[in-house]
């Protein structure tokens, strides 16, 4: 509720738990150093990793993606998937 609160400031925090991808998506992608690790040692990093896999386009930032992509093993040096893109039919 805490990092709700914090992150998803347009919302209540009971709202922005509704929809927790998107909670931890912006802790990712805005949180501070304490906030980032309280995340990771609550939930861990397979939790993580769903997230970013199921990313939606503007949810993060190029520096960010590339860092969770690092940090998580899922990408190798100068190999971090492309930002996800909206598409309109």
């Amino acid at each position: 509720m805490r990092l709700a609160g914090k992150y998803i400031w347009w919302k209540t925090p009971e709202e922005a738990v509704a929809i927790p991808g998107r909670v931890i998506a912006q802790v990712m992608n805005m949180g501070d150093y304490a906030d980032v690790q309280a995340l990771a040692d609550q939930l861990g990093e397979e939790v993580l990793r769903i997230v970013l896999s199921h990313a939606e386009a503007g949810q993060f930032s190029e520096r960010s993606w590339a860092y969770w992509h690092y940090r998580l093993g899922m990408a190798s040096v100068d190999n971090v998937p492309l930002l996800p893109t909206r598409r309109f039919a």
